[in-house]
């Protein structure tokens, strides 16, 4: 179980939270609600008073916290300007049977393999750091942003891997409502730094939570969660 009791900064307020094994979490709100702060909370990044299985995050041996959590950020930082892809897949090949191989190919990036990755394009090196996850293999990932510069095919492959089991637990942070709605996953809503909303997906997808957050932005349709201009 990964645990934070009574946070509080000067970004978020009173922030109480728990997110048993298993479970999957969707987290939104406006640009600067805390939600990447939040994350960097959660998985040790920040210092904090995190508790992971009951132990804080702080007193975790380092090899043992990478099998329990794994960050996942908005952007890709390389430090060297010269490792290829394929050479920074196989040092995030951690706790996984699977091979950097495989996922180059499920995500159709074997032609890139021995390119520089400070070379790769924005939507590129979004489905590396998709691709690192996967070969971490951590039992809660959390992802800041997964979906952003990709194109709507990609776009559709990445949803595809956070609905299946390939990962243990995740926790999600997007603007993207249509990623949202479809996956399904319980849904934590920040504002102004406080939660202000926890409660299951069904709670939160329908006209009036919707009109409360979004106003006339957002349209919840049949088929999905619209933005109108």
């Amino acid at each position: 179980m990964l645990q934070l009791q009574n946070y509080n900064s000067t970004i978020l307020k009173n922030i109480h939270f728990h997110l048993k094994p298993k479970q999957n979490l969707i987290i939104l709100g406006s640009n600067g609600a805390g939600k990447s702060t939040l994350a960097k909370l959660l998985c040790g990044i920040t210092p904090s008073h995190t508790l992971l299985n009951g132990k804080p995050i702080s007193l975790i041996e380092s090899k043992e916290r990478t099998k329990q959590i794994n960050y996942i950020p908005a952007k890709l930082e390389i430090f060297d300007e010269y490792i290829t892809l394929e050479e920074y897949l196989n040092l995030s090949s951690l706790h996984t049977h699977l091979e950097s191989k495989n996922m180059l190919k499920l995500l159709e990036l074997e032609h890139l393999k021995n390119k520089p990755c400070q070379q790769l394009s924005s939507g590129e090196q979004q489905l590396t750091m998709i691709a690192t996850a996967v070969l971490h293999n951590a039992q809660i990932t959390i992802f800041d942003e997964p979906t952003a510069n990709l194109d709507p095919k990609k776009s559709r492959d990445i949803f595809s891997l956070l609905k299946s089991d390939i990962f243990q637990s995740k926790i999600i942070i997007t603007h993207d409502l249509n990623l949202a709605y479809r996956l399904g996953y319980d849904i934590m809503f920040l504002k102004e730094g406080k939660i202000d909303f926890y409660n299951n997906s069904k709670a939160f997808f329908n006209e009036s939570t919707l009109n409360h957050y979004f106003g006339t932005s957002v349209l919840l349709t049949q088929d999905g969660v619209v933005g109108q201009l």
